[in-house]
């Protein structure tokens, strides 16, 4: 039996060894995710495990599936509620921000590393896109409560995300082979694009309406949360298997599958949560393990120099002119903006996008791997552990409330009745009423706000400033004042 108990042993031990490690590191602000990652580079070929591992199909299969998994739990966590604020401009940001990232990198690469257009152009989609594995946890980490507005943009955004990530990885490595053999690409390239999206969101919604449905006859004949998470994880890899046969996005499916079922069978599906989200992380735990036993530390060092260039130039130009074009319509605060830009995390999709290259034997695909994995452990170890503390520096971390004094700050110093007419609140303050001034300070404010209010926002009325304190789905309920102090 040893040919069973060994394996066993030392893969729980460095599972074992890397949670252990990751719930003290958590404490002063490193990823866990980084922690796996790290844990399989010791485990490798040039740490002191020493074990030599080169499966990139194993890799290929059990990253597919882990994020698969993960999207789901992603999924089943987003209530439709959530939509009035942040599924717009997520949206942009998942299509039309993913291409900007993708062009600025890709330029960045042709003058960093020498690769011509359309290799760079495939290193920029391959790193193109967030992970919806390093959001999800790392938000949940941080420490900080984030606005509604700003959380759910980032959520929505790393779990759709990724279809156009694949898209563009897939389509740059066709552009790659057409032009080896002197071929110009063709209409497949839009077909694909119709394919991936129409597919993934087809599937996705369907096969959601209908475990929904089946959720909702079977949830009360004695089952358990712990069988219907399982039911639910085996429902949601057979669509992301299915929508893949169809050239759809799995991805895509599996996210819309969870959202759908979470929404349609939302007390049925309550009970499994607990359970997923221990799928999600021994999904997490297994595919960053593997990641980093795949890489040799000694093959990033020729290009190492570049490779943490470019990591600078997708975090500190590319996301950001991507981020502020994305948002500009939604009219968000400059801090929501640059802290929208700083989570731009990079996790296991852009390793796994780089696993593509190797597989489809393109030129300099090592290279592009090499530089995918650099970019990714400078984003976890630089962004992931400073969100909380960028979040609080930008002031878009709500305070708690029992902290007084900074919720003072978030919130002002005193309570209005929201009914109350506008001009109402100016005589008595004495301050200058706006028009139309016989309007409800409730519905005066959300105006001005202009756009759908979460709690945390501002409005300045003359010399005082008013604060959203209290929602009811998109009703201000609870409206806080502060008077600027006299000079």
């Amino acid at each position: 039996m040893d040919f069973v108990n060994v394996p066993l042993l030392a893969a729980a031990a460095l599972v074992f060894t890397s949670v252990l490690a990751g719930l003290f590191s958590a404490r002063i602000g490193f990823s866990f995710l980084l922690v796996f990652l790290l844990a399989g580079i010791v485990a490798g070929e040039d740490g002191p495990g020493g074990l030599r591992f080169d499966n990139y199909v194993l890799v290929f299969w059990v990253g597919n599936v882990a994020l698969a998994v993960i999207l789901l739990d992603g999924g089943l966590r987003t209530t439709f509620a959530t939509f009035r604020t942040g599924l717009k401009p997520a949206a942009l940001l998942a299509t039309l921000g993913v291409v900007i990232s993708a062009l600025l990198t890709g330029l960045a690469a042709m003058l960093l590393l020498g690769l011509d257009w359309a290799t760079a152009l495939l290193l920029g989609a391959i790193v193109g896109s967030t992970d919806a594995a390093a959001v999800f946890s790392l938000l949940t980490r941080s420490g900080v409560t984030l606005n509604e507005r700003v959380a759910t943009t980032l959520e929505i955004e790393s779990g759709v995300n990724d279809p156009m990530a694949i898209y563009l990885t897939v389509a740059c490595i066709g552009l790659i082979t057409a032009l080896a053999q002197g071929q110009a690409p063709g209409a497949e390239v839009l077909t694909t694009f119709v394919a991936q999206f129409g597919w993934g969101a087809l599937m996705g919604l369907a096969g959601g309406w209908l475990m929904a449905a089946l959720l909702r006859r079977i949830a009360a004949r004695d089952a358990g949360g712990g069988i219907l998470a399982l039911l639910l994880m085996a429902g949601g890899l057979s669509v992301f298997a299915a929508t893949g046969t169809l050239d759809g996005s799995g991805f895509l499916a599996a996210y819309l599958f969870g959202m759908i079922v979470a929404n349609r069978a939302a007390d049925e599906t309550a009970p499994t949560l607990a359970a997923m989200d221990g799928y999600a992380w021994l999904a997490q735990a297994g595919m960053f393990l593997l990641l980093g036993l795949l890489v040799t530390p000694t093959d990033l060092l020729p290009a190492l120099g570049p490779s943490l260039a470019l990591a600078a130039v997708l975090i500190f130009v590319a996301r950001p002119a991507a981020v502020w074009l994305c948002l500009w319509p939604f009219r968000f605060t400059r801090a929501e903006t640059a802290f929208i830009a700083w989570v731009g995390l990079r996790g296991a999709v852009p390793i796994v996008l780089a696993l593509f290259p190797l597989l489809a034997g393109v030129p300099q695909a090592q290279l592009l791997f090499n530089t995918a994995f650099v970019v990714v452990l400078v984003s976890l170890l630089l962004q992931g552990s400073t969100i909380g503390w960028v979040a609080r520096r930008l002031g878009v971390a709500l305070p708690d409330r029992d902290d007084t004094a900074r919720a003072r700050l978030a919130f002002g110093d005193f309570a209005l009745d929201p009914r109350l007419p506008v001009d109402a609140i100016c005589q008595f303050y004495g301050l200058t009423a706006p028009e139309p001034a016989d309007a409800r300070l409730d519905d005066w404010m959300a105006t001005a706000i202009g756009r759908p209010p979460v709690v945390g926002d501002r409005v300045a009325l003359g010399t005082a400033t008013l604060f959203v304190r209290e929602l009811d789905r998109s009703r201000i309920t609870g409206i806080g004042l502060a008077l600027a102090p006299e000079a």
